[in-house]
């Protein structure tokens, strides 16, 4: 039944005309104890302002890895944004909406998030930060990297 799931999820996946990196969703990172991969101190990393109202950024489980390297983007402040969590978004690194599809059974949903001041931020396109949904430098792991488009 397993196989039917994943022959499934890569027909759509295909249709789509998507590309990502893994072949499953939900890929975990190793440990959710790893070290922070960052060369910043985290109080470097740009803090969400809405992190005290919703709970998004605290999803258990991680989406599929849509590349390898951060997004450079220039946000403004006090504006509402939504950054893909799940990795099937073709508006990376924002929300696009592809997390309802019915066919594909996504759990996780997308991080809404404001910034403090206007400037250019790196998202992460990873999905596996910790500091959802800004980069700290897990896309530098080995297992990332390693991934070849499929």
């Amino acid at each position: 039944m397993g196989s039917v799931s994943y022959l499934v999820s890569s027909v759509l996946r295909n249709s789509m005309k998507r590309y990502c990196l893994f072949q499953r969703p939900n890929v975990r990172p190793i440990s959710l104890s790893e070290v922070n991969y960052s060369k910043k101190d985290s109080s470097d990393i740009p803090k969400n302002t809405l992190e005290e109202h919703i709970t998004a950024h605290k999803q258990p489980t991680y989406g599929l890895v849509y590349d390898k390297k951060p997004f450079k983007v220039a946000l403004k402040a006090n504006k509402l944004y939504s950054w893909c969590c799940c990795g099937w978004s073709k508006n990376q690194p924002f929300c696009d909406g592809s997390h309802k599809n019915p066919y594909v059974r996504i759990e996780l949903r997308p991080v809404r998030f404001m910034v403090e001041e206007d400037k250019e931020y790196y998202l992460c396109n990873c999905k596996q930060t910790k500091h959802r949904p800004f980069c700290d430098g897990t896309h530098k792991r080995e297992d990332i990297q390693e991934q070849v488009r499929s």
